[in-house]
């Protein structure tokens, strides 16, 4: 009973975060529901509330939402909150434990939000007037570098993909355009035939790998191929609560919650028919990634990843 109304109370906080705050990604909206679970938990030891916490996380990937950033921001975050000294750990009061792990999550939180204005930061020097970008789908970190660059004074002239089935490229066309930013949206099956013309792809992602590759909307693989072969480079503008301990070395080895959605995955054993919403691209096919811990080549995440866990 406790856990069901665990489960539907983090749904339903997720689903309002997601649709009352639009700008929020899926990450920062997982790390709020795991906040407002652990400050209204009953646990009384340090097993129940991970129990708990397990819960919570299990109900999150039960939605539509990215299973690959909820499961990496719910990682990091519970990591980052247990990070607690070993005199708290000893105390028979478990709610001293429970206050210290609160505390921890609001900072965590409060450096999770500014890590958007640090991506933009690092990636601003990295384009110029007249520079034209290729650009995936729908990413809100790959919009808010776009828009601080034309604030900042930066003529930029944007190509963005449909990106089908669900052609969440015109959402983004349609907000650069409402931005006054030069924006002309494309068939996906046009990259080939733009890419000559372009400066730089620049993309976001779900989850960046422990490889330094990306999990990111189907297609993105075949943009950083040809992007590679015509030698434009690939930036890749992602938190680093979307480093994710995954280390796939081809499209099979993706985890089938990263590729469909609860819904298409729902009582199906057998989804060799379904269309995959993400792709892999490997470390080999990206030039740079611009995250909150600075500018990294893909070789240097490995690394970061091992940092954020210890």
């Amino acid at each position: 009973m406790v856990n069901t109304a665990l489960k539907s109370n983090a749904i339903s906080n997720l689903n309002t975060l997601m649709k009352n705050e639009p700008n929020i990604s899926t990450g920062l909206a997982a790390i709020k529901t795991l906040i407002k679970a652990l400050e209204s938990s009953k646990a009384t030891t340090a097993i129940e509330l991970d129990e708990e916490l397990n819960t919570v996380v299990s109900a999150m990937e039960s939605t539509d939402y990215s299973s690959t950033s909820i499961r990496s921001a719910s990682d990091l975050f519970r990591k980052f909150i247990s990070l607690a000294p070993a005199e708290l750990i000893d105390q028979p009061d478990f709610v001293n434990i429970l206050n210290f792990y609160n505390n921890r999550g609001r900072m965590f939180i409060e450096r999770v939000a500014r890590s958007r204005d640090l991506i933009c930061k690092y990636s601003r020097p990295f384009f110029t007037n007249s520079m034209r970008l290729l650009t995936h789908s729908y990413s809100k970190v790959v919009l808010s570098v776009i828009r601080k660059a034309f604030e900042s004074g930066v003529d930029l002239e944007v190509f963005v993909t449909e990106s089908q089935p669900n052609a969440s490229g015109k959402k983004m066309h349609e907000e650069l355009v409402s931005l006054g930013i030069n924006s002309t949206l494309i068939l996906d099956s046009a990259i080939g035939y733009l890419m000559e013309r372009m400066d730089a792809v620049i993309v976001g992602a779900e989850g960046v790998m422990e490889s330094g590759g990306i999990i990111n909307k189907i297609g993105t693989l075949s943009m950083s191929i040809c992007a590679k072969m015509m030698n434009k480079p690939v930036y890749v503008m992602a938190e680093s609560i979307k480093f994710v301990k995954e280390y796939p070395l081809n499209q099979t080895d993706i985890p089938e919650e990263f590729k469909y959605r609860t819904s298409v995955r729902e009582g199906r054993k057998d989804l060799s028919s379904e269309h995959p919403e993400v792709d892999y691209t490997p470390p080999a096919y990206i030039t740079l990634l611009f995250t909150d811990l600075g500018i990294l080549t893909p070789a240097a995440v490995g690394e970061e990843l091992i940092k954020l866990y210890t």
